[in-house]
């Protein structure tokens, strides 16, 4: 006969220990996906959301189709109105406005008399447009650099 009969063979002892090792390169993949993938698309989309809830007038943002503008006044949580020239004022959703180039100062805050608290070279008494000034990213701000 040219067929030889084949006889099972006991399993080894070491039955979790192959099992470990058959997981293991599943569970590295996990890990380099996680911090490679995962963790920089989450602080991203976190960054995001801290830089549309922080918009205000007065802020130069540019919206996801390209245009630059100034936030004229916040609608509500979901919309701004952006002027994109003289006399041209667009309402824009919030969550398409892609970055914000130059940020406002706060307005000052109001005596406990009523009247407004105004220095002598404020924008505002003068009837100009308040002062813009260059805004850190967000990214150094959450990292803690200048």
């Amino acid at each position: 006969m040219l067929i030889s009969p084949a006889y099972a063979q006991a399993a080894g002892g070491g039955g979790s220990t192959d099992m470990l090792v058959q997981i293991a390169p599943l569970a590295l993949i996990f890990v380099v996906f996680y911090f490679f993938l995962i963790r920089p698309q989450q602080q991203k989309a976190k960054t995001q959301r801290i830089m549309l809830d922080a918009i205000r007038r007065g802020d130069r943002v540019v919206t996801g189709g390209g245009f630059i503008g100034t936030v004229a006044k916040v609608v509500n949580n979901e919309e701004v109105l952006v002027d994109l020239a003289e006399n041209v004022r667009v309402r824009v959703v919030r969550s398409t406005i892609s970055q914000v180039l130059a940020r406002t100062e706060p307005v000052a805050a109001k005596d406990g008399k009523g009247g407004d608290e105004t220095k002598e070279g404020d924008a505002s008494s003068s009837g100009q447009t308040p002062a813009v000034t260059e805004v850190t990213p967000i990214w150094k701000k959450l990292l803690g650099l200048r």
